[in-house]
């Protein structure tokens, strides 16, 4: 099976047939195993292994990586061809909620209300798992409401921070 694996601007083709990966075309060792009970995924390309937290989102899949949150997208062969031709598929949307992808605690509010952000941009810190995870919109807006604030425990799906689709 063939994919378009996105994050950010950077989109790659991955294949996957048994256990044979080809990345771009280049083969490569890789393996994504769950370890169970916990938002964490083990990922091994070409022996080497990093641990990481990762949830399903409604962009995708929150990545969480060196501190960082990343939206990552899998759209597999067939999926982006029906895109392609029904002129669907991912585009640059406006406006929404930045929502928490894990249970945290607040450390910072990066943004301010009636401040315009792009997508990509950090909008609140959060400490999980003791490490501090900059949550960054997927979207571009203005925001519009802050819906927590620093000391304040969240759940994951909690709406973190809304941005209107002007701006």
């Amino acid at each position: 099976m063939k994919y378009t694996v996105t994050v950010g601007d950077r989109r790659v083709q991955v294949e996957v047939r048994g256990d044979h990966v080809r990345l771009n075309g280049d083969p490569i060792e890789a393996r994504l195993v769950s370890i169970p009970r916990t938002p964490l995924r083990q990922l091994v390309l070409d022996g080497q292994a990093r641990t990481f937290p990762m949830s399903r989102g409604d962009d995708g899949w929150a990545v969480q990586v060196g501190g960082e949150s990343w939206t990552v997208s899998v759209v597999d062969e067939r999926t982006e061809q029906l895109q392609a031709m029904t002129g669907g598929g991912p585009t640059a949307r406006k406006g929404g909620v930045v929502k928490a992808p894990m249970p945290g605690l607040v450390l910072r509010i990066e943004v301010e209300l009636g401040q315009r952000v792009e997508p990509g941009a950090g909008v609140v810190v959060l400490e999980a798992m003791k490490m501090e995870n900059e949550i960054r919109s997927s979207v571009a807006g203005v925001v519009m409401a802050i819906q927590v604030n620093p000391g304040e425990a969240v759940e994951k799906g909690a709406p973190l921070v809304e941005l209107s689709e002007e701006g």
